[in-house]
């Protein structure tokens, strides 16, 4: 008889269309839990086929590590160096003491970005809604900073900055160092610079247990707002900071009229994450739902500008942002072409 200090834990995992109802029972205890995680992944992670992932080399890479008397520390850190395998932002487990994130595809590149610098161009005269960071340059160009998807922007502010950019030559929209957030957000903002209904991408969801049982793709539209909408030439500033939420707005307004993107390639993250939950309590999230662009290619591993730009350190020195200055430039070229 198992002593009453080891207890029983039961997984339920979430059940896509199509797929049969599954219950799984894992003991609670570092075995179990380390199963029961190889488990959940396995099973319902996305992108092991397009990442060249070998799921089952993993298990019998860490496996032989787990021993029954290991900490609860030991074994979350152990845990997460086997979801770091999965080289994807939205794999983390979650415990009451700490997170496991996977930061590399923002950590290893250059920074793009410098918040010292964007205050000379900000100055004390700029103004905050929604979220958003807003102003009028003196080449009567637009500036937005808008520094997280999970800030919420009401339809309303949203009518106000533009509005007030009406006068402009054209706008700016920076999302540098943007990690993500809401897809409300997303669709709200990027409405407002379309002028129809307008095809953006695909996504798929899992079907079944196996690494390819996926659905067919399905269509995503982004619809033209119905409130106050930008016409003049816009310019949407990136870095590798860009990830999850931000990486789907710069995929979705490359296919917006008069919008050109500049900088670094985004971070990535399109796959849609779910969660599911440990014996021990601990909940790991992960990408379930794989999206694409228009032409049905993956943005996981990041969305290219369509010119890429990279601060340089001589003007960096001078306190000036390359990036930024590469938009003006463009802002103007267009405007006169289009008088």
């Amino acid at each position: 008889m198992k002593s009453k200090n080891v207890l029983m834990g039961l997984i339920v995992l979430f059940c896509f269309t199509g797929c049969r109802d599954e219950l799984m029972t894992f003991e609670n205890s570092p075995r179990g839990n380390f199963e029961a995680l190889w488990y959940i992944i396995d099973r319902n992670y996305c992108f092991f086929d397009y990442k060249q992932i070998d799921w089952d080399s993993v298990y019998l890479k860490y496996s032989p590590r787990i021993t029954e008397n290991m900490s609860s520390e030991s074994l979350f850190n152990l845990l997460g160096m086997m979801l770091e395998e999965l080289k994807d932002g939205h794999v983390n487990l979650i415990a009451s003491h700490d997170i496991s994130r996977y930061w590399k595809w923002q950590e290893d590149y250059p920074a793009n970005f410098d918040p010292k610098i964007q205050e000379k161009y900000l100055g004390n005269d700029y103004s905050i809604a929604g979220g958003m960071i807003y102003k009028i340059l003196e080449d009567n160009i637009g500036y937005v900073y808008y520094g997280s998807f999970s800030d919420d922007v009401g339809e309303g502010t949203l009518s106000q900055i533009i509005s007030r950019m009406a006068i402009c030559k054209g706008m700016i929209i920076d999302v540098r160092d943007n990690g993500g957030g809401s897809l409300t957000n997303v669709e709200r903002i990027a409405s407002r610079f379309f002028n129809e209904r307008t095809l953006i991408g695909y996504i798929s969801h899992k079907i079944g247990p196996g690494h390819n049982d996926f659905s067919g793709l399905y269509p995503k539209y982004i619809e033209s707002s119905p409130y106050v909408r930008y016409q003049k030439p816009v310019v949407i500033l990136t870095n590798r900071g860009c990830y999850s939420a931000t990486n789907e707005f710069v995929s979705i307004m490359k296919y917006a009229p008069q919008v050109t993107v500049v900088g670094d390639k985004t971070g990535g993250g399109s796959g849609l994450p779910f969660s599911s939950e440990l014996p021990n309590g601990w909940s790991v999230r992960f990408s379930a739902s794989p999206m694409f662009n228009a032409e049905k290619q993956h943005i996981e591993f990041g969305v290219d500008p369509d010119l890429e730009v990279m601060m340089s350190e001589a003007d960096a020195n001078k306190k000036i942002d390359t990036i930024i200055e590469t938009a003006r430039t463009i802002i103007e070229e267009n405007s006169v072409v289009s008088q």
